[in-house]
């Protein structure tokens, strides 16, 4: 296992809590759980975090998640085992974080979620969106350890 490079959360507490704080908001959203635990792990994954990623599997098992589809996030666009409100907001999760990738071309992906989700829902979406991949930019740049521990 890794060390952390500094203890960024006790360096600067005050800005953690604040991150801690949006993911509180976040949490009582209206997109549920699973929707969300599977949009922050595939940004995860994405962006290179293992321990964003150890973390989004395990809640995702704590939420009842089968290993199937969890295994298969990955590749969620092969699988046909996600709902069209998931794939929308995945797509829509990937759309934003490769953002050189899709420079000016979100409108086609905009509309696939306008078709799944209230407004409400969608800015919400964006801020999960958001959070996790700054939590990523953290945790991958100050090199958070994962801890080798089985998952249920």
């Amino acid at each position: 296992m890794n060390a952390p490079r500094l203890p960024w959360t006790d360096i600067a507490p005050k800005a953690y809590q604040a991150m801690a704080a949006v993911g509180a908001t976040t949490a009582a959203s209206s997109l549920g759980p699973i929707l969300m635990e599977l949009v922050k792990t595939r940004v995860s994954q994405l962006n290179g975090c293992a321990f964003c990623v150890d973390m989004h599997v395990r809640d995702l098992r704590k939420h009842g998640e089968r290993w199937q589809r969890i295994n298969s996030l990955c590749t969620w666009r092969e699988a046909g085992l996600y709902s069209a409100r998931e794939r929308a907001a995945l797509n829509w999760a990937e759309s934003l974080t490769r953002l050189v990738e899709h420079h000016g071309h979100r409108d086609a992906d905009f509309e696939q979620l306008q078709g799944q989700f209230s407004d409400q829902e969608i800015v919400e979406l964006c801020w999960v969106v958001a959070q996790i991949s700054a939590w990523n930019r953290m945790c991958v740049g100050l090199n958070a350890p994962v801890a080798e521990k089985e998952i249920a």
